[in-house]
């Protein structure tokens, strides 16, 4: 039997445009995320895909609804607590890398466990072992911009998974990347979920991710459906 990691329940949240009009970009969302599965949330552009993903993230607070982690409703934590929360159990990639380009990637994947309080030399050992997971043994010592687009985000997911997290959100992982980088990215995503036991939530609009899934979500005018 599955276990459901997080319970989203008649999520809201609108924002003010330009001209101060409310508009509801989520309209009472609920959902269950699965331990050990790729969820994928598909939609067009603007359906609010990453407004969902930065509320289960808890990036972001809703105007209403709760995300439940093992029963806690993460919403009901300080601003101070959620941050320390997100630290320990979420992992975060976007479509850019956002890696800090002066340090190497092994530096980059060891800064998030230092943050943690982690000595750099232990931190440095991990980040290693998970360069080595994801493909980039012999690039470790190479700072962002000696790298390509697609070695780049692998370090991202390396450091996404530095602090052992439960579950990783990806906004658009692959957008940023040509279709051979975007394979493989696949690929990783897969072997990354076989070989720690990881829990993925994507938004995409890339096909080959959503044949990965367990499980496809759209959200559509403000509401979510399952296929």
């Amino acid at each position: 039997m599955n276990n459901i990691l997080v319970t989203a329940n008649s999520l809201v949240k609108s924002y003010q445009n330009n001209k101060n009009l409310k508009l509801e970009v989520l309209k009472s969302v609920s959902l269950e995320i699965l331990a050990n599965n790729i969820s994928v949330i598909i939609g067009a552009s603007g359906a609010g895909k990453s407004t969902l993903l930065h509320l289960l993230a808890g990036l972001d607070r809703p105007d209403s609804g709760t995300v439940n982690y093992n029963g806690q409703n993460i919403f009901e934590l300080s601003d101070n607590k959620l941050a320390g929360f997100r630290n320990k159990n979420v992992g975060l990639v976007f479509q850019f890398h956002h890696l800090l380009p002066e340090f190497t990637a092994l530096e980059n994947v060891s800064i998030p466990q230092m943050i943690n309080g982690i000595s750099f030399h232990t931190a440095s050992k991990k980040a290693a072992e998970l360069l080595e997971a994801v493909g980039l043994s012999e690039r470790t010592d190479h700072k962002p911009a000696e790298l390509s687009g697609g070695e780049q985000q692998r370090v991202a997911f390396a450091r996404a998974l530095a602090n052992d997290p439960e579950i990783i959100f990806a906004d658009e992982p692959t957008g940023n990347l040509d279709s051979a980088n975007s394979e493989s990215i696949h690929k990783l995503i897969a072997d990354l979920r076989d070989k720690y036991k990881k829990t993925f939530v994507i938004v995409t609009h890339n096909e080959g991710l959503v044949k990965l899934a367990d499980k496809v979500f759209e959200m559509k005018d403000g509401k979510l459906t399952q296929h």
